[in-house]
C-alpha cells in the first residue's frame, strides 16, 4: 500500500486506510470476533498482534490507522464512547492540577468534568473560549490541560485553535480539541497546534446512528500523557469491540461525501432561516453574521458542518409545537447521521441553562428542498 500520508483524505476514507482482507482477497477487511487467540507449542503467539481482544484487534487497528491518517496525527486510540475518550484524558491529571474548560459546550462533558474535578481536587476554570482574550487570561496561571469544542454544541461557537494552542502552551498545558461536529474532513486541529483531538465517533465519523464509539488522536505518540492514556485504556478495558470497530470503519469510508452534502444543505437551510421572520436568531458558523464566521472560514475547509441551532419567537410551547410538526426531521438525540434530526435542547438538557426556545438541527443527506419544506410547514 502507498504511503498513507501522500493520499488525499477522500482516497484514504474510500479505501478504509488501506485495510483489506489479504487472506481471502476481499476488498474490505473481515470481522474477527474472537476474544482470545491461539499460541504455538512453544507458547509464542501465532500472531504477535493478536493476543486478547481487550488489548487490541485487527478491526480496531484499521480504524485507528485511518483516523490518525485523516487527522494528520501520530497515533489514535478508539474507545467505547466519546465520553470514555474524554474521561481517559482527564484521568491522567494529578490531584491539585488546574484545567481550563470552554463554557457552553456539550452539557454531558461539562457536567462530568465538573464532578470529576470536584472529586479529584482539580481546579476547574470555565471560560468562553470563543473569546481569545478571555481564554488567554484564563491561561495566565500554570495549567495542565485546556479543553475546547469547536464548533460547539449547541451554540456553534467557533474557537481559534491557533490562538488556543498558543495560550495553552504558554501556560504549560496540553490543548485538547473536541472536533466532533467538524470531523477531520472540515478541520484538522493538530495542524493548527492542538495536542489531542477528541471525537464522539458515534456522530459524523460513523454517520449511520448505529455505532457507539469515541476516539483520541495525538500529535505526539511519544508524549508521556499519550502513554498514560494508552495504559489507562488497556488496564481499564475501555476498548472498542471488533464489531463496532468494523461498522465504524465501514461508515468512515463515505465520510467525505456525507460531510460535504450535509454542509451544503445546512448552509442553505441556515441562510433561509436567517431571513425568516418566524425565527429570532440562527447559530451557524457558515453565516457571515455569525460571531465566529471569520475564524471558521480560516480553519474549516470545504464547509461548516451539518449542525445548527435557531431560536423561535415565542416560548417553550411554541418551540415544542414547531418540533412536533416536523416530519422529515426525526425527533431524536444525536448528530452527524445520514438522517436529519431535531432536538428541543432544553428538554434534553434541562439543567444546562439552554433557552427553551432553542431548536437544534442535525442536517443529514436528504434533499435540501424537502428539508426546507418540512421546516417551513413546521414553523407555521
Amino acid at each position: 500500500m502507498r504511503n498513507l500520508s501522500r493520499l488525499h483524505p477522500d482516497t484514504l476514507a474510500a479505501h478504509g486506510g488501506g485495510a483489506v482482507d489479504t487472506a481471502s482477497g476481499g476488498v474490505v477487511p473481515p470481522i474477527q470476533p474472537a476474544t482470545t487467540f491461539r499460541r504455538g507449542p512453544d507458547y509464542a503467539p501465532l500472531n504477535p498482534d493478536n493476543i486478547y481482544s481487550r488489548d487490541d484487534s485487527e478491526a480496531l487497528r484499521a480504524v485507528e490507522t485511518l483516523l490518525a491518517a485523516l487527522e494528520g496525527g501520530a497515533g489514535a486510540l478508539a474507545f467505547p464512547s466519546g465520553m470514555a475518550a474524554t474521561a481517559a484524558v482527564f484521568r491522567t491529571l494529578p490531584a491539585g492540577a488546574r484545567v481550563v474548560l470552554q463554557s457552553g459546550i456539550y452539557w454531558g462533558t461539562t457536567k462530568w468534568v465538573r464532578d470529576f474535578c470536584a472529586r479529584r481536587g482539580v481546579t476547574l476554570v470555565e471560560v468562553d473560549a470563543a473569546d481569545a482574550h478571555a481564554l488567554g487570561s484564563a491561561c495566565a496561571a500554570p495549567t495542565a490541560l485546556v479543553f475546547v469544542e469547536t464548533p460547539s454544541n449547541p451554540w456553534l461557537k467557533t474557537v481559534d485553535i491557533r490562538a488556543a494552542a498558543a495560550a495553552a502552551h504558554g501556560a504549560g498545558a496540553l490543548l485538547v480539541v473536541d472536533s466532533t461536529a467538524a470531523t477531520p474532513v472540515l478541520t484538522r486541529p493538530l495542524g493548527l497546534g492542538a495536542d489531542l483531538v477528541m471525537h464522539s465517533a458515534t456522530k459524523g465519523l460513523n454517520g449511520h446512528s448505529d455505532v457507539l464509539a469515541g476516539a483520541l488522536v495525538t500529535a505526539d505518540a511519544g508524549h508521556e500523557t499519550w502513554a498514560r492514556i494508552a495504559t489507562d485504556r488497556h488496564d481499564a478495558g475501555a476498548v472498542l469491540g471488533p464489531f463496532e470497530a468494523w461498522l465504524l470503519l465501514r461508515g468512515m469510508r463515505t465520510l467525505p461525501l456525507r460531510v460535504a452534502r450535509m454542509s451544503a444543505t445546512a448552509l442553505e437551510l441556515a441562510q433561509r432561516l436567517s431571513t425568516d421572520t418566524r425565527v429570532a436568531d440562527v447559530f451557524y458558523p457558515g453565516l457571515p453574521g455569525h460571531a465566529g464566521h471569520d475564524i471558521a472560514v480560516a480553519q474549516m475547509t470545504g464547509g461548516f458542518g451539518g449542525l445548527m441551532s435557531f431560536l423561535v419567537h415565542g416560548d417553550r410551547q411554541t418551540a415544542l409545537e414547531v418540533v412536533g410538526r416536523l416530519e422529515l426531521f426525526q425527533r431524536a438525540t444525536s448528530l452527524g447521521g445520514v438522517e436529519s434530526l431535531v432536538e428541543h435542547r432544553a428538554t434534553i438538557e434541562p439543567d444546562s441553562g439552554i433557552p427553551e426556545t432553542l431548536v437544534r438541527l442535525s442536517v443529514g443527506i436528504e434533499d435540501a428542498g424537502d428539508l426546507w419544506a418540512d421546516l417551513d410547514r413546521a414553523l407555521g
